[in-house]
């Protein structure tokens, strides 16, 4: 009787462990996602500035995205093209790579808009520089009269020379989206959803050079102690002076400048270990990322108007 009794019990025991196994491995994972806002993997999301709540227009993406949706809109808007050709540029992106600087394609096709060096458009190391091949699109768009005024598969097909020419107008809605926020029309429009939890430092001097690549060496002041470089205390933190905002509101073309460099620094977050932006009142912070863009302790609009801060992790 014993001898047939004990293995019962002895599987039951092996079944109980594993189930309390389970809910210590499913208790982490609650946890974990607790303290990141429920989020999972690190995201990142645009929103329409509407009005309309729940129902406005939204589109998700990964940190790597948004880093390379960053650059493309930074490319153009320092050039002095319009949003229109910023949208074009991430609608055709969005078609050919999904927003990813690919290492392979059709031929020898690479990078975010899958260009070639053996049609000219630069080496492969180059093709896969985005800030690069981003001023690649674009030269070749300004070349194309009315650009502005074709529509948007049209234009970008004139570039593109693609298989697929009606394959761009798909994007149109989310690549609208997209350079609304990257080129600061719409304010705290974007926000990424969970921290960056490797510990590994942010170096202020990375940040810089990706603004001065991106935007162009005037987009810091020409004195580095300005910007916070080798203040006492202040060395996470990279400032950036944009024009007075004007209006009741807020707006005006510096507050649009202002939030295209905000939203670039929460789209390289990941990427430049950038663990709070501030602009305009409003703080996004790693730590409370799920937050989105919150009002800084009493802010309003105004307070910082005049910069965009940067704090890199520590």
């Amino acid at each position: 009787m014993s001898e047939t009794a004990s293995p019962p019990r002895h599987g039951r025991l092996l079944r109980t462990a594993a189930a309390f196994v389970v809910l210590l491995a499913l208790g982490a994972y609650v946890l974990m996602q607790y303290e990141t806002g429920g989020r999972g993997a690190p995201r990142c999301v645009v929103k329409a500035a509407d009005g309309r709540g729940g129902d406005s227009p939204t589109y998700e993406m990964s940190p790597e995205q948004a880093a390379n949706a960053a650059t493309i809109s930074a490319v153009g808007t320092t050039r002095g093209l319009p949003e229109r050709a910023v949208t074009i540029a991430l609608a055709t992106a969005l078609q050919e790579s999904t927003l990813r600087n690919l290492d392979h394609g059709d031929r020898d096709s690479l990078g975010l808009f899958q260009q070639r060096p053996s049609k000219g458009w630069g080496t492969a190391a180059q093709i896969q520089d985005p800030v690069y091949s981003a001023g690649q699109f674009y030269d070749h768009l300004a070349k194309v009269p009315g650009y502005s005024r074709l529509p948007l598969t049209v234009a970008a097909q004139r570039v593109q020379r693609s298989g697929f020419p009606q394959a761009y107008a798909k994007h149109e809605p989310d690549a609208t989206l997209l350079a609304a926020a990257l080129t600061g029309r719409s304010s705290a429009s974007l926000t990424c959803s969970a921290p960056n939890g490797s510990g590994v430092p942010g170096d202020p001097a990375k940040v810089r050079a990706a603004l001065v690549r991106a935007f162009g060496s005037e987009v810091l002041p020409a004195d580095p102690a300005a910007d916070g470089a080798g203040a006492p205390g202040a060395a996470a933190e990279v400032s950036v002076p944009v024009a007075a905002m004007t209006g009741a509101d807020g707006g005006g073309p510096g507050a649009r400048r202002g939030w295209e460099l905000a939203h670039w620094a929460v789209a390289q977050a990941d990427a430049l270990r950038i663990d709070e932006v501030s602009y305009a009142g409003r703080v996004w912070s790693a730590k409370e990322a799920h937050r989105g863009w919150r009002k800084a302790g009493g802010g309003t609009t105004e307070q910082g108007a005049g910069e965009v801060r940067m704090r890199t992790a520590q």
